[in-house]
């Protein structure tokens, strides 16, 4: 079975033979491609004309798949194709003809997995295995099923400048870093990881472009926005003047990996810094366009928004609609009542980081949509209303909450082993969607730094910049790691030994089983799940009991001790979460008694409905 995406940019073979080539290029004067195919090693080049609404075309009968081009508005310097295939040289090097068509995938029946099913596992292709390749992921694919894992989410792999970084500064959204492989390597990846029923998400970027290799604004300045401003740099023009090529641009990309990669799913990063003024807003559209062009399958669309704005989210998404977003709420309510850290948006949290996480476990959200000041704090703070739990992804860290850091320390470099593990719990153990940050599987003690690749002024520039962020953070005289020294890149890998040891592979039974418990007690009962009508009281000091409603009557109670001291609950508290006749000990971990809590001890319970 073969997929192609066809679109209406880029270089396109054309049946009879030779390439089509089209740029948009509004405010180039005249375009000129070079170009030099695998059967001539004499370059050659030829002049686009221009069409309506700044596209340029020229058709080279003697090119195809293998043919190496660039471009060459009004006599300046060469540039890449923005909607490039493969720039096997990365985005300063000419991009490549390719062929999707010639990649034949034996996953015609793969139909996805349904969202109630979903353990999410982020990872980085660069520091996952030693040798950072898609090939080398591939080999990783059945212990992650092994786990219990059911979906891999791949940080960033659109080319970017350098070697090495960490994704979301690409400036080649169609093309797969070529430090990672080729594009077929990437397909090979995917459908491997449908053989082993995994499916794979990819994390798109969505509000701007990398500062190095991004040429657009020299021959498409429109393709900004001269109104609006990204944290990152120049925003996208999704409402302005000569929109409309841009937002298909975009569109386009989603619907390129969906169809041509089989992606089962993409995470919008960091839509709170998309503004699009216009109707329909361009969020509204890629899910309309997705989902309308993917209805053989299951394909799952996640978003970030640090605005906690939950408006298009829904259980059963149709178009315009997303199954999830991240809960950084969860991240931060967790990670305050662990290790009492009070600084930038912890402090939110740190007042009462308890009550924080008994809001967040029964409502989604702990507050409700707000802006940010710049320490990333909320500007008003008041209490979420309840958000169906199932459309939340939880996690006790990823790239940002890791590797945002001064020294990139995971939360088990934080806290104690036992609390570490009940933080673990906490996460697969909700009725909210779960993910893993690539090695807290074992307990990875491997850091992930913030790295990239870049020279010159720009890297002075960001080694600056992380200097005055974490001054603070990292004390005085500390050194901070240099975000371009090759060794911050390489301290980043996971040590796949220490898998090994005693605490890893204790750590690795504690994961394997307690998912297996959500697959079984959990994922099968997500679809009674209420939207509301959930509740959490506070047991002494340092412990919660939360109760989640299904619509049959069956309730999911959790008693967690998140303190280094027993609680003595007494006798009729105690009776409440005691075992009935009706009821099922779903998980229990350091757990014996009932009436006297041990540290960082747990039980769930799956209570039914009695007549």
């Amino acid at each position: 079975m073969k997929h192609r995406h066809d679109m209406p940019i880029g270089a396109s073979l054309l049946p009879e033979g030779g390439v089509r080539f089209t740029l948009w290029a509004p405010a180039a004067k005249q375009l000129t491609l070079q170009y030099r195919t695998a059967a001539h090693a004499a370059p050659g080049q030829a002049e686009a004309q221009r069409g309506e609404d700044g596209l340029w075309t020229v058709e080279i009968p003697q090119a195809d798949a293998g043919t190496f081009y660039q471009w060459q508005p009004d006599g300046g310097p060469l540039v890449p194709d923005p909607v490039s295939r493969s720039n096997p040289h990365g985005p300063h090097g000419p991009s490549q003809v390719t062929d999707p068509s010639a990649f034949h995938w034996d996953d015609e029946n793969w139909r996805g997995r349904p969202w109630n099913e979903v353990v999410l596992y982020e990872l980085h292709v660069g520091t996952f295995t030693p040798e950072g390749t898609f090939a080398a992921a591939m080999g990783r694919l059945e212990w992650l099923v092994e786990i219990g894992i059911t979906a891999v989410e791949l940080m960033p792999v659109a080319t970017f400048g350098g070697r090495h970084g960490w994704g979301y500064d690409g400036v080649l959204p169609f093309a797969p870093h070529p430090a990672y492989g080729s594009p077929d390597d990437m397909k090979r990846f995917i459908a491997a990881a449908h053989a082993h029923g995994l499916m794979v998400f990819l994390d798109v970027v969505y509000n701007h472009f990398g500062p190095d290799g991004n040429y657009l604004g020299g021959y498409a300045p429109s393709f900004f926005s001269a109104t609006h401003h990204s944290p990152w740099g120049a925003a996208i023009n999704f409402d302005g003047r000569d929109s409309g090529p841009v937002r298909e641009f975009f569109v386009n990309n989603a619907l390129y990996w969906v169809n041509e990669f089989r992606l089962d799913g993409l995470r919008l990063d960091a839509v709170h810094a998309i503004v699009d003024d216009g109707t329909p807003h361009i969020l509204d559209e890629i899910s309309r366009r997705v989902r309308e062009a993917t209805t053989d399958r299951h394909i799952h669309l996640v978003l970030e928004n640090d605005k906690n704005e939950g408006t298009r989210l829904s259980s059963r998404p149709g178009p315009g609609r997303y199954e999830a977003q991240w809960n950084d709420d969860f991240h931060h309510a967790l990670h305050t009542s662990l290790t009492g850290e009070r600084q930038g948006y912890y402090a939110d949290y740190a007042q009462a980081p308890l009550e924080a996480l008994s809001n967040g476990l029964v409502n989604g959200y702990v507050f409700a949509p707000a802006l940010r000041n710049e320490e990333g704090r909320r500007a008003a703070l008041q209490p979420s209303v309840a958000q169906p739990l199932e459309t939340l992804v939880n996690f006790f860290g990823n790239h940002d909450q890791v590797g945002n850091r001064a020294f990139g320390e995971r939360l088990a470099h934080l806290i104690e082993p036992p609390a570490a593990d009940l933080a673990l719990l906490l996460t697969l153990l909700t009725p909210a969607t779960p993910m893993l940050f690539m090695g807290d599987e074992f307990g990875a003690q491997t850091p992930f730094l913030y790295f990239a690749d870049w020279e010159g002024d720009l890297r002075e520039a960001v080694r600056k910049g992380r200097q005055r962020e974490f001054r603070l953070e990292a004390g005085s005289g500390a050194e901070l790691p240099d975000p371009c020294d090759i060794q911050t890149f390489e301290r980043s890998r996971l040590n796949w030994s220490e898998a090994g040891s005693a605490a890893g592979s204790a750590r690795l039974a504690l994961t394997r089983a307690s998912l297996a418990a959500r697959r079984d007690w959990i994922a099968a009962r997500a679809h009674r799940l209420c939207k509301g009508g959930h509740t959490a009281d506070r047991i002494g000091l340092t412990g919660l009991r939360v109760t989640w409603a299904y619509d049959d009557g069956a309730q999911l109670l959790m008693e967690v001790n998140l303190g280094n001291d027993s609680i003595a609950v007494g006798e009729s508290a105690g009776d409440v979460g005691a075992a009935h006749g009706s009821d099922t000990t779903v998980f229990k971990h350091r757990w014996s008694d009932a009436r006297d809590w041990a540290p960082w001890s747990g039980r769930w319970t799956l209570r039914r409905a009695t007549a």
